[in-house]
């Protein structure tokens, strides 16, 4: 059967849960499914169980050492100080019970959003369980155990022989992917992040380019703290069309953390809902322009599960379905359903109020800057055209 869309779930991918107060919590993903589920937005055919991930898939990326050591970890079996060097037992990424099992699971869960993609048995996936972005070879790093966005692009590159552009809109810089491929000129990484003067992981820079084969590939735009909507989009929307157009992708794989909200308490950008609502229109259009449609999407960051992340995900299903309905109010029932396990009072719009916050006093200062970033990240292209058309 042959769908538009596709959406990875189940309620196994709750299984990856650190502890009751960790900050990454996947209630996330169901909240956001009930919403889609009130809304009549989504049906129960277009809904596909995620599958594990092997553990051949798993070392594509992950170095043997690594997932044995994962393995022991969710067993009770691990070294504290063997962990440390893996970066398990961490305050960030705490050891939990299973966790290869839950960790392998959200692997498997965008490898089969790659498979419907790339088979053709659907333009576009979702798979909001995916998107851990800072997963390294050997090293677990924030939040992140095993690197689905890593695995998925090595298993697209060796099962399809494609190009794949990796467009990552997480407040965190998408680095374990980003260094995947550094040296890769295939895989093209554009990464639009708060700068890491003060956020984790502290990359991110301007000058990460890519080497060896791969320069030229990576593109990192690191905005300034307290940006707003407007310079937000505007350094998205350029960089994502200039990059689309000089790499020329064969699939498009988006990371869609939620985190870069005024709301999120971990990181200090001043978007709203605005941005949830254009990000996934521009790679929709994108992924249909240079990849017949071949858009596959997954979650990441977002810490504020209630107020941000179902709206800001919802948006993209909606947008990969053409479905309108994302305005005005919440549908009331999902409001009363979870308004009692809620620890704040859940929106009722799916548009943020004018005065969600006071003005921001660096306003135009901040926009400039971002806007010279921008300028040196897509100097290479510019200049690159500008050669070819003298």
């Amino acid at each position: 059967m042959i769908h538009d869309s596709i959406f990875v779930y189940s309620e196994e991918l709750l299984n990856y849960k650190f502890s009751k107060n960790h900050p990454f919590n996947q209630l996330r993903l169901k909240l956001t499914l009930d919403l889609l589920k009130n809304m009549k937005a989504i049906e129960d055919h277009q809904i596909v169980p995620p599958r594990p991930a092997t553990e051949e898939e798993l070392h594509l990326i992950h170095d043997p050492n690594y997932v044995n050591a994962v393995k022991l970890a969710g067993q009770g079996q691990l070294p504290e100080d063997v962990g440390e060097n893996y970066g398990l037992g961490t305050e960030d990424t705490p050891i939990f019970p299973n966790m290869h099992e839950a960790s392998s699971l959200l692997v498997g869960g965008t490898l089969a959003a790659v498979d419907s993609v790339m088979s053709g048995r659907a333009k576009h996936a979702l798979h909001l369980g995916g998107g851990l972005h800072h997963g390294f070879r050997g090293k677990a790093s924030g939040f992140c155990i095993y690197n689905d966005s890593s695995v998925a692009i090595k298993y697209i590159q060796e099962k399809y022989k494609a190009k794949v552009l990796y467009v990552d809109t997480d407040a965190h810089h998408g680095d374990g992917v980003q260094w995947s491929f550094y040296d890769d000129p295939d895989v093209c990484t554009l990464s639009i992040h708060e700068t890491g003067r003060y956020l984790f992981p502290g990359t991110g820079n301007v000058n990460e380019r890519g080497q060896g084969k791969g320069y030229g590939y990576s593109f990192n735009i690191p905005v300034d703290a307290f940006t707003e909507d407007d310079s937000w989009l505007h350094a998205y929307r350029t960089a994502f069309r200039e990059v689309a157009e000089f790499f020329k992708p064969d699939v498009i794989l988006t990371q869609n953390g939620a985190d870069s909200h005024y709301l999120d308490p971990l990181t200090h950008l001043s978007s709203t809902m605005k941005i949830y609502r254009e990000i996934p229109k521009l790679a929709h259009e994108m992924a249909h322009q240079y990849c017949d449609g071949k858009w596959i999407a997954v979650g990441g960051g977002g810490y504020d599960i209630w107020r941000v992340v179902p709206r800001a995900w919802a948006m993209i299903w909606l947008e990969m379905t053409e479905n309108s309905k994302s305005y005005g109010n919440l549908p009331i029932e999902w409001i009363n359903t979870w308004k009692k396990h809620a620890p704040v009072p859940l929106p009722l719009q799916w548009d943020d109020p004018d005065d969600l916050y006071p003005p921001i006093p660096r306003k135009s200062e901040i926009t400039e800057k971002n806007t010279q970033t921008l300028d040196k990240v897509l100097y290479p292209i510019r200049n690159r055209k500008m050669t070819e058309s003298m």
